[in-house]
């Protein structure tokens, strides 16, 4: 792999990972089947249940009335409950529903054992390789997150 090529060879990786784990998931998700924005701001809510709706934006790199659809969404289907913030009786405080939770959670749980699976058909210098990665693709996340927020 060529250093000019990396970055984009790294990304396309990335991706094609991501959207293979998507698919074989999504044969087993009950239906109405979710968005991409609604998941994202699904598991934000549930990683910090209270959180506002232009606190939310700012976090996902959505516009306020984006969430604010996604938000009516998401509560027409059962999955979040919008509370009137106590200290500011204009804002909204967002809490995910128990059906959202459990949602969420059997994702991870069958997303973990996917990958699991194809990572135990791996070879172990190859398992070694990724386990090594976890730590620096954590990285190149938080500086992504970094440079969304300073924009």
């Amino acid at each position: 792999m060529e250093p000019e090529t990396f970055p984009e060879e790294l990304a396309d990786a990335l991706v094609g990972v991501q959207r293979l784990i998507r698919r074989r998931l999504r044969r087993q998700t009950p239906d109405p089947r979710l968005r991409g924005a609604e998941v994202e701001l699904l598991r934000l809510v549930v990683a910090r249940p209270g959180v506002g709706i232009s606190d939310a934006a700012r976090e996902l790199g959505l516009a306020a009335n984006s969430v604010s659809t996604l938000v009516n969404q998401l509560a027409e289907a059962g999955h979040l409950v919008r509370e009137t913030d106590p200290a500011d009786r204009r804002a909204a405080r967002l809490l995910p529903t128990p059906a959202a939770e459990t949602r969420l959670r059997d994702w991870r749980r069958r997303r973990a054992e996917l990958v699991r699976r194809h990572v135990a058909r791996l070879d172990e210098p190859d398992r070694r390789a990724l386990r090594a990665a976890v730590p620096a693709l954590r990285k190149l996340a938080d500086t992504l997150h970094e440079e969304a927020e300073e924009s």
